[in-house]
């Protein structure tokens, strides 16, 4: 299983208070075949040189100005070599060090599979838990009643991207939706579910910090249905944030 390379993405920008957790629960897995790509939006603060004080675990990096996440994602898709590609923002970091072994692990072993997703906790600036978003196992029709699974813990086959495309920088802050959309509903590829929380994430996501971003946000949503042909868009779009309110419990 060693030989199984997993190329993981940290896109980062300003986050000189969170990257080095994030680096740090990276070198921590117990799996040690990881392609390491970090790709920086030009930061301004710290950021770079905390980075730096990494760089010999860190495979890849690269600074620059970018059109976003969703963009500075692609560049790191494209300069990828692994079997598969997985994402941990800068701001988040794995809730566990086995959690690389377990995706090499299920790749290796359940020969089907096109994807992997799993569990997540939010937690807030102390580290406490505030809400819990568990996936549970995947059918195609959940879709439709605005599931989906947590971005953070997707990892799916390296050549699904040039098959399938990337993240598309017409869906603003639903890129991440809209792709998952497209590779497990509309082109139907096997997923497995990983039950296990995989990440921890920090609340607060770029999609969600007003009322006029997440307005914004349903109409990406809504786009990213319409396109993928989702049965009655306008229905999923309600469930879609109702589905959070049992995350709280």
């Amino acid at each position: 299983m060693q030989d199984f390379k997993i190329s993981l993405i940290t896109v980062s920008y300003n986050a000189e208070n969170t990257i080095g957790r994030c680096i740090e629960s990276v070198i921590g897995q117990n799996f040690k075949n990881i392609e390491y790509i970090i790709i920086d939006g030009g930061s301004s603060d710290n950021t770079n040189q905390i980075i730096n004080q990494y760089k010999i675990h860190i495979n890849l990096f690269l600074s620059e100005p970018d059109e976003g996440i969703y963009d500075a994602m692609n560049k790191g898709i494209k300069m990828a070599s692994g079997h598969i590609v997985g994402m941990l923002n800068a701001d988040d970091y794995f809730a566990d060090n086995d959690i690389l072994n377990t995706i090499a692990w299920t790749f290796n072993n359940q020969k089907n599979t096109d994807i992997l997703y799993g569990d997540l906790d939010y937690v807030n600036s102390q580290n406490k838990i505030i809400r819990k978003w568990r996936s549970g196992e995947f059918s195609h029709k959940m879709f439709n009643w605005g599931w989906m699974p947590p971005h953070p813990t997707f990892y799916c086959k390296r050549g699904l991207f040039q098959k399938y495309g990337f993240y598309s920088l017409e869906y603003g802050t639903a890129a991440d939706y809209e792709l998952m959309l497209r590779f497990m509903y509309y082109h139907k590829l096997n997923a497995f579910y990983l039950k296990k929380v995989m990440v921890k994430m920090n609340t607060g996501g770029v999609s969600n910090k007003n009322i006029k971003s997440r307005v914004k946000g349903l109409l990406f949503d809504y786009k990213a249905m319409h396109n993928n042909y989702i049965l009655v868009p306008l229905i999923t779009l309600i469930f879609k944030p109702l589905r959070k309110i049992i995350q709280y419990f």
